[in-house]
């Protein structure tokens, strides 16, 4: 087994992710003048017995180096200079390209040489053993990172606007399917067969929510019946091959036509969404969209006469909250919920700045089970998510190729 192998040794090409990792690998070092820095991808994680699951690195380690391998680490040394430590393809004179189930490559394949790696993403490598286990503690780093990563440098947003278009063409698939009425599950593995045909995965469990499961935020069971006269709410995103995420969501009458009620508090929703991005703009604050939002909830709420008190006396109590639950987005990038270690001061409670990433999703929702509100609103849940890019006189919407308003998603799912 050791002998009788031809040399594969690939010459590839230098990425063009190579010289955007080098300056953000710069503007950290920068962060912390000299000091060392180690920053790890992680370990493979066992899921039964001799498999492990499909390996998916720290977004942190991706966003410095563009490598996806497990194991690896990156030091940035102290005088800025940068190595990164990776496990190498399997050599052919010790037996481990055949022995070891969880590395040797005729268990887990191929792995770049270090050569290869280092053509590859512009840095120089060294063996994953000869990495010397220094990791100096640093409480700020995770907070750096995240902040540094607000702002999306030209290469990410190419890669968001790539993971958008997959998951767009996710949600024509999904109901192009519907008609088969094959249940939440089949819709959640037909989104995932496109994640998966053109991206690395699914950037986060699919929600397929039909009827009362809209009104669950995080509904990720996925195994329901489809009804007709009953509303999908679909929260999908595919991640690409770069590891960027989308996040989208569109309701969806399983009929193919809104009832009258359906559509107008489908529109309400619109409404809130509508007034949620005519806040963005660099400078903004970045809680204004969803105050901006709220506003338009908490009149339509009273209108429909569910509200205990007036508009205006809702919103400064927030008895509004019961039936839209959370806030109305957040930041979008490698991670699906982005940059989630940044202070509050840079980012819940900052201002928006151009080109960041960040999703409008303020929802209503409507409990099965709440006997405050007329039986007829009873479980239901509305939620329009759109991904979107700070500009610098505005926004632009990333998720734009999918319809917005009740009767473009009544035409295009005709045309699916």
């Amino acid at each position: 087994m050791r002998h009788g192998w031809l040399d594969s040794e690939l010459d590839p090409a230098i990425e063009d992710v190579a010289s955007y990792a080098a300056q953000r690998r710069q503007k950290l070092a920068d962060a912390f003048p000299g000091q060392r820095l180690v920053i790890r991808a992680g370990e493979l994680k066992q899921r039964s017995n001799d498999q492990n699951y499909r390996f998916r690195p720290h977004s942190n380690y991706v966003w410095l180096t563009g490598d996806q391998s497990s194991d690896g680490v990156v030091v940035i040394e102290p005088d800025s200079e940068s190595t990164l430590y990776v496990r190498p393809r399997s050599s052919r004179d010790n037996g481990e390209f055949f022995r070891d189930r969880k590395y040797g490559e005729l268990w887990a394949g191929r792995r770049a040489t270090l050569g290869e790696t280092s053509k590859r993403l512009g840095i120089r490598t060294r063996h994953i053993d000869d990495f010397d286990g220094a990791e100096p503690e640093n409480p700020d780093l995770a907070t750096v990172l995240a902040e540094l990563r607000l702002v999306k440098d030209p290469w990410e947003i190419a890669q968001l606007e790539d993971a958008v278009a997959i998951t767009t063409r996710g949600f024509e698939d999904v109901v192009r399917a519907l008609p088969q009425r094959l249940g939440e599950r089949h819709l959640e593995g037909v989104f995932w067969q496109r994640a998966r045909l053109e991206g690395n995965d699914v950037g986060y469990h699919t929600i397929a929510a039909a009827g009362a499961h809209a009104a669950t935020l995080h509904w990720i069971d996925n195994d329901g019946p489809l009804t007709d006269g009953d509303l999908l709410l679909l929260d999908a995103g595919a991640e690409n091959r770069n590891l960027y995420t989308a996040d989208v969501t569109r309701i969806l009458p399983i009929s193919g036509h809104f009832t009258p009620l359906q559509r107008d508090l489908y529109e309400l929703c619109r409404a809130g969404n509508d007034a949620a991005l005519e806040t963005l703009k660099p400078g903004r604050s970045y809680r204004d969209f969803h105050r901006a939002a709220m506003q338009v909830f908490a009149h339509g709420l009273a209108d429909l006469g569910i509200l205990p008190c007036s508009a205006e006396e809702a919103l400064e109590t927030g008895v509004y909250r019961r039936w839209t639950l959370c806030g109305s987005g957040h930041m979008l990038g490698l991670d699906v919920h982005d940059c989630g270690q940044a202070r509050a001061s840079e980012y819940l409670d900052g201002y928006l700045a151009e080109n960041h990433v960040l999703t409008v999703e303020p929802g209503i929702y409507f409990q099965p089970d709440d006997g405050l509100i007329p039986a007829e609103l009873r479980g239901m849940g509305f939620r329009i998510e759109e991904d979107i890019l700070i500009t610098a006189e505005g926004y632009r919407i990333l998720s734009d190729q999918l319809p917005r308003t009740a009767a473009e998603v009544e035409s295009w799912m005709h045309q699916m």
